[in-house]
């Protein structure tokens, strides 16, 4: 099986580096885009050894331009002085009619955009963003509820 999903990523070019699932638990994504992100080079090091927290980031649009906020990427071991700063804002790459499509809609009031997933595609970084609205608590215990039943079958 291990064999196989490795030749899945080999055929397709993607290799997953790490998922939010808490995303998924916190909001409703209504909409997925794919978008590349604006990297050091060190910073893509330390993506390709899988040290980095998608967790608690968040994306938001500034202008023309939109921003990944909290994304946690550790410092590369080997680096030198030229190593980056784990936190900082890194930029997204979408297209324009996308960006204003994602403006119009957080400014509405419940709407955010959360990165989902990173990956390599092709050997480019990308991250997957989606615009979501909060669940409310009781939308989270009925998802559990669900959970549970599935598991029980």
């Amino acid at each position: 099986m291990l064999l196989f999903n490795n030749m899945e990523n080999a055929i397709s070019g993607t290799k997953k580096i790490i998922e939010n699932r808490k995303a998924r638990h916190d909001y409703h994504l209504l909409e997925r885009y794919e978008a590349g992100i604006v990297l050091q080079g060190t910073e893509v090091k330390s993506l390709r050894a899988g040290k980095v927290n998608i967790k608690d980031s968040f994306a938001k649009v500034e202008g023309d331009e939109i921003f990944l906020y909290d994304l946690h990427i550790s410092p590369y071991d080997h680096g030198n002085r030229e190593n980056h700063d784990p936190k900082r804002p890194r930029k997204l790459l979408l297209h324009k009619r996308e960006i204003k499509k994602l403006y119009g809609s957080t400014q509405q009031g419940g709407f955010t955009i959360v990165p989902t997933r990173m990956y390599f595609n092709k050997g480019i970084a990308k991250v997957e963003i989606a615009l979501a609205e909060g669940k409310n608590e009781y939308d989270k215990r009925e998802e559990m509820k669900e959970f549970e039943v599935q598991q029980t079958i």
